[in-house]
């Protein structure tokens, strides 16, 4: 018997077209070959793979929101708020998309993380050159995080530019001082390859933005969208700490980190510091 006759059900007026010449144009712009064979085990453990696809999604939930970020970093150097917002704005709904990755191992046991730990050598988290540039972004700085990425031209050349260019909230401060706002020289002279370090003035110019009388103000209303990102990357952090804490306790990080010693430290840092301390002068 003939098995070359197509499908019945495939032969209505509103089959979709499945005979193309070469890859589909959905595998061209998609690229799913390349994204789904990207898994190499390295052990025999089953729980292997979703640590490993869930930190590849991770690194790509990056990629997304650095974009949002540099796009909205733009925007504020050139004075149009409201494409920063949508930019913002967007940015938020992937935070909570990249905060929801800890789900699938959240609940990882001792054992379970120790089964497949060792594949992971020296590599760790903080090694991540995508995660470095969302930092960097948000105007926590550091040369020395430059260095594990040496031996990699490209990625070390991205790095140093993000290192010596405005953050997020180095482009907000100084619209805020184009504003007419009493923004400090000394804040936005600042060497921008050195962490953001929080300023009373500042503070005070905060405060004066939400004693407004017009809450809708559009200066009001971003520094809610950067209190929003504020939040969701404390989310993140301590998201991290408590799966961390939970698959191996106290131990020393891969890659000679501190492990939760570590992320405990990160989780007490708010970003763009002062639009949470000047609440308290509203």
């Amino acid at each position: 018997m003939s098995t070359n006759h197509p499908d019945p059900e495939a032969t209505g007026a509103d089959t979709p077209h499945l005979d193309f010449a070469g890859t589909t144009p959905y595998e061209d712009y998609v690229q799913a070959d390349v994204l789904t064979h990207l898994q190499h085990l390295r052990s025999d453990d089953p729980g292997e793979m979703v640590f490993l696809v869930t930190t590849q999604v991770m690194e790509l939930w990056f990629t997304v929101i650095v974009h949002e970020w540099e796009t909205a970093t733009r925007a504020l150097r050139e004075d149009r708020i409201p494409v920063a917002r949508d930019a913002l704005k967007r940015s938020l709904r992937e935070l909570e998309a990249l905060n929801e990755s800890w789900r699938p191992l959240a609940g990882l046991t001792p054992a379970q993380f120790n089964s497949y730990r060792g594949s992971l050598g020296e590599g760790s988290g903080f090694q991540s050159a995508m995660y470095r540039r969302m930092e960097f972004l948000l105007g926590d700085k550091s040369a020395s995080m430059l260095v594990p990425h040496r031996g990699a031209p490209r990625v070390y050349a991205e790095l140093e530019k993000a290192l010596g260019e405005p953050s997020l909230y180095d482009e907000t401060l100084a619209l805020l001082a184009r504003r007419g706002y009493a923004v400090p020289e000394a804040v936005t002279g600042r060497d921008l390859t050195q962490r953001y370090e929080p300023s009373p003035a500042v503070e005070a110019v905060w405060a004066e933005i939400y004693a407004s009388d017009d809450q809708n103000d559009e200066l009001v209303r971003l520094g809610e969208l950067l209190t929003d990102v504020g939040e969701l990357v404390w989310r993140w952090r301590n998201d991290h700490l408590v799966a961390t804490r939970r698959a191996m306790g106290s131990k020393t990080g891969t890659g000679g980190s501190a492990g939760v010693a570590w992320l405990e430290k990160r989780a007490t840092k708010n970003v763009f510091p002062e639009l949470w301390t000047a609440r308290s002068h509203v």
